[in-house]
């Protein structure tokens, strides 16, 4: 893939990826990771599609966000896209990138075509109308071991991700080959801010304000967005739709990446 620089207004740079041709596809990682997440799958859409991967701010190699939240990363992803895609896109999210890709189509500032939104959550914790998620004590008790033990508790969150399921040792480590340790990790107080974020984010009433045609992609065995979280996901956005992954975990672009490499180039 090519690596690019995009220099925002106020001097900060965010570094993405560029690669395939076609209709152009913006692809959105998750917490703690970066671009290098979608190597793989990038190779098998990139004969299709023109593939954007941006490192989120604060992660890989781009610079942190000014306003670390949905709304200001949103806009610095918004400021990027417009000026290097002139036609619709399509933005493809896993987990975080999921809930910025709802935000950007939520501010209705860009060409936006669809959304597929991977192990995606409209409240990633749990409270009294809302069982779908983390209990806010298992969130409040993964900041206090970042503190303690970053690195360490990166790895203990990315093994969560695959919890449940039945998959080779080998594949693994060719999975934290590529997706893990061929990026810096994380900016300490991006990553942090972040996971205070997402305490309390809740995107449920903005859903109904949505219109784009929604693919909404789940693990059964999800065990940090819980499949019921997808299902209503896809359930109260107005064209959405859902597909489901049996076996699969928190990961399904990496558990299953030529079944939802199918699903993405049908969808778009």
């Amino acid at each position: 893939m090519k690596e690019a620089r995009f220099d925002l207004p106020d001097g900060r740079q965010l570094t993405w990826y560029e690669t395939g041709q076609g209709s152009p596809l913006v692809l959105l990682h998750g917490w703690s990771m970066s671009a290098a997440v979608f190597s793989e799958i990038a190779t098998l859409l990139s004969p299709d599609f023109r593939l954007l991967i941006p490192d989120l701010p604060g992660h890989g190699r781009s610079s942190p966000a000014l306003q670390n939240d949905l709304a200001g990363i949103a806009a610095d992803l918004g400021r990027w896209i417009a000026a290097i895609e002139k036609v619709p896109v399509a933005l493809i999210g896993w987990s975080l990138g999921g809930m910025l890709a709802l935000e950007i189509a939520r501010q209705n500032k860009l060409p936006v075509d669809r959304l597929v939104l991977i192990a995606t959550t409209p409240r990633f914790t749990m409270s009294d109308d809302w069982s779908f998620g983390l209990p806010s004590a298992q969130v409040r008790a993964l900041a206090r071991n970042l503190e303690r033990r970053f690195e360490a508790t990166l790895g203990d969150f990315f093994s969560l991700a695959f919890a449940g399921e039945t998959i080779a040792r080998e594949r693994l480590r060719t999975i934290r080959t590529f997706a893990v340790r061929q990026s810096p990790l994380p900016d300490y107080d991006a990553a942090m801010g972040l996971l205070n974020l997402l305490a309390v984010q809740d995107q449920r009433k903005e859903l109904s304000e949505i219109y784009q045609p929604a693919l909404v992609l789940h693990g059964d065995l999800d065990q940090i967005s819980p499949v019921a979280a997808g299902r209503y996901l896809a359930e109260m956005l107005p064209m959405g739709s859902f597909a489901g992954f049996s076996g699969v975990s928190h990961c399904p672009l990496l558990s299953r990446p030529q079944e939802v490499a199918a699903k993405i180039r049908e969808f778009c």
